[in-house]
Formats: C-alpha cells, structure tokens, sequence
C-alpha cells in the first residue's frame, strides 16, 4: 500500500489501510468510476497499461486472499481480503493515493519478522511500489499457519 507518488510519505497509504480495513493501491482518477470495467479504462487512459494490469489482478483476487503490507515503521502485517474492489473518491483517500481498494480483515498486531515466512520478507526487502505475489513454494501455506496461529481459522 505504498503510493507510487514520490509526494505521499512512506507508510501513508498503510496507515489508512490498516486504521480504516483496507487495502489497496494507487491511481487517482478525474472522476469515481462506477465499476471496475470503468476504472481499468481510466486507469489505461491515465496512468498505462501496466497500471491497468496491476489493477485488473488486484480487482481478480478471490475474497479470503491473504495480503501483506508493511507500515511506516517497517512492521509487518497480515490481512484477508473480505469484499470487492471499489473506488475510494475521498480527499482523505486521495491525499495517501490509496483510491483502489478491497475491504480488508487485518490482523490486531504486527506480525513479528521471525514469524512470517521468509518469502515475505524477502520479497519486501526487494522493495518495490506494486503489488506481488508471492509465488515461491510454501509461503501460501506458510502465511496460512501463521493466520491459524493468531486467530485459530
């Protein structure tokens, strides 16, 4: 949930997320789409193709996906999408670039770095503004456990 607008702070758009249940991602539109159709030809328009893509595969993932995200003080935290994308227009929204965004359950508490599967943290200490998935072996499974482990399911 980090803005790929150098003028939003690092941990801005996370901080939301997590105060507020959600997820999401960057691409501030002149006007609120009214589906995603609507926004993924706005977004083309605007921001590229490549923005496009990264938000038709945001728009894709099933409820129940598990997400992580990192905060401002590079703490780590664990999330399940918990509804469909929708377009947040607020000034509030639009000040961090977290506009694109899913209704999201995150964990009570940081996830403790010794805890998370090394996949993840691997994959944030490349760094990077997109979403990824985390395609190596076990880390599903792995990030799974940990879910279990905190809330029992």
């Amino acid at each position: 949930m980090r803005s790929r607008d150098d003028a939003v702070p690092d941990g801005a758009g996370a901080e939301r997320g997590l105060t507020r249940g959600l997820v999401g991602m960057g691409g501030r539109l002149e006007r609120v789409p009214s589906s995603p159709a609507e926004a993924l030809s706005a977004v083309d328009a605007r921001w590229g193709e490549r923005a496009a893509r990264r938000l038709e595969r945001f728009v894709a993932l099933p409820e129940g996906t598990f997400v992580w995200t990192r905060d401002g003080d590079g703490l780590l935290w664990l999330g399940r999408l918990d509804g469909p994308w929708w377009y947040d227009g607020s000034a509030e929204a639009a000040a961090v670039d977290l506009v694109h965004v899913r209704s999201c359950v995150w964990l009570p508490a940081p996830v403790d770095p010794a805890v998370a599967p090394a996949a993840v943290t691997a994959t944030f200490a490349r760094g990077g503004r997109n979403g990824q998935r985390i395609g190596t072996p076990g880390a599903g499974a792995a990030t799974a456990a940990v879910w279990e482990r905190i809330v029992g399911g």
